[in-house]
C-alpha cells in the first residue's frame, strides 16, 4: 500500500476505499472542443470507429470517459482538434471559474494548455486570455495545443507567476500552481511507489507568493481559482489561509453536480478560517480521476 498517504487518514473520507482506488488504472477522459465540433457529432463519429464514450458530467459539457481507448492522441479527431485528452477534475477548473465572452482572463501557469483552451471555448474565442508559462520548453507544446484546438483569443507570455507584472487587471484568473502532484499517483506496476510531498514543502512559499500576486491582479468584483493536484493541506487550505490573512479576499461556493468534499477546517496543529469549507477536494474513490483541490476566490 502507498504508505505516504497514511498521514491523511483523518481527512480523507472512507480512507480504505481511497487507498484501494489507487490500484485502479486512471481512466481516459476526453473533452470535446466545441470551438471546432459539437459533442453529439464527435460522439457519433468516435462510436462509429468503435470508441465507446460515457458522459462524465452532462452532455452539453462535452466531457466523456473513453472506454477501451489507450491512445487518444492517435485518433483523427485529435489531430483535427475536435477532442483533447484531459483529466476530468482538470476540466472542472474552467467550469468553476466560468469566464464569459469579452472577459480579460489570465492563466498564470498555463502549460500544457488544456485548461487554457477550455477557457477559450467557454469564452467563444472572444475577449483576451493571457497564457503565461515561464519555461520556453513548455511554451512550445502550449502553443501547439492552442493552435490545434483553434484558440484565437490567447497570447503567450513568459513571466514568473509570482512576479507577473501588475500593469493590467483581469476579470478571471486561473492559478493552477506547481505542487507535489500527489493526486496523480496510481499504482501502475508492482514496485511503483508514491512520492511523499515532505521533500517539496519549499513549494508552499512559492504557492503563497503566486496566490497573493494572482489576487493583486484581479479587477474589483473579479474571481480567481487556486488549484492543485495534491492532497497536502499545507499546499491547499494553508495557502488559501495565508491569502485570507493578508488580503481582503473571500471564498466563493463551488457548485458542481459531482461528488466533492469541502475544504478542511484543521490539520495537525493548524486551524483554518471557516470560509475554507467553500473550497473543494476531489478524491479518486469519489470521482475516478486525478485528485484535486480548488478554491474559488473573489475580490470585493
Amino acid at each position: 500500500m502507498p504508505r505516504v498517504f497514511e498521514r491523511y487518514q483523518d481527512i480523507v473520507p472512507d480512507y480504505a476505499a481511497f487507498e484501494e482506488s489507487l490500484f485502479d488504472p486512471l481512466p481516459v477522459h476526453l473533452r470535446v472542443n466545441q470551438l471546432k465540433a459539437s459533442p453529439g457529432a464527435v460522439r457519433a463519429a468516435l462510436e462509429r470507429e468503435g470508441v465507446r464514450l460515457r458522459p462524465s458530467f452532462d452532455e452539453a459539457s462535452g466531457l466523456y470517459e473513453a472506454q477501451g481507448l489507450d491512445a487518444p492522441g492517435n485518433l483523427l479527431a485529435y489531430y483535427m482538434g475536435h477532442i483533447h485528452p484531459q483529466a476530468l477534475t482538470s476540466c472542472l477548473a474552467a467550469l468553476v471559474l466560468r469566464p464569459a465572452a469579452g472577459h480579460r482572463v489570465l492563466d498564470l501557469c498555463a502549460a500544457p494548455g488544456g485548461k487554457t483552451a477550455h477557457l477559450a471555448q467557454l469564452m467563444d474565442n472572444r475577449g483576451l486570455i493571457v497564457a503565461n508559462e515561464l519555461y520556453a520548453t513548455r511554451q512550445v507544446p502550449l502553443g501547439h495545443t492552442l493552435a490545434r484546438l483553434g484558440v484565437a483569443n490567447a497570447v503567450v507570455t513568459g513571466y514568473q507567476a509570482q512576479e507577473f507584472p501588475l500593469r493590467q487587471r483581469f476579470d478571471r484568473i486561473l492559478a493552477d500552481v506547481p505542487c507535489s502532484g500527489e493526486g496523480r499517483f496510481r499504482r501502475r506496476r508492482e514496485h511503483s511507489r508514491a512520492r511523499s510531498s515532505a521533500g517539496k514543502i519549499w513549494m508552499t512559499d512559492l504557492q503563497r507568493k503566486i496566490i497573493v500576486r494572482a489576487f493583486d491582479l484581479l479587477s474589483d468584483g473579479g474571481h480567481m481559482l487556486y488549484a492543485t493536484c495534491t492532497y497536502n493541506p499545507l499546499e491547499n487550505e494553508a495557502v488559501v489561509q495565508y491569502l485570507l490573512e493578508n488580503r481582503e479576499a473571500r471564498l466563493l461556493p463551488i457548485d458542481l453536480n459531482i461528488p466533492l468534499e469541502p475544504g478542511i477546517q484543521e490539520w495537525e496543529d493548524e486551524r483554518y478560517d471557516r470560509q475554507l469549507v467553500r473550497a473543494a477536494r476531489f478524491y479518486p474513490h469519489r470521482v475516478d480521476s486525478v485528485g484535486f483541490f480548488m478554491a474559488r476566490i473573489g475580490r470585493p
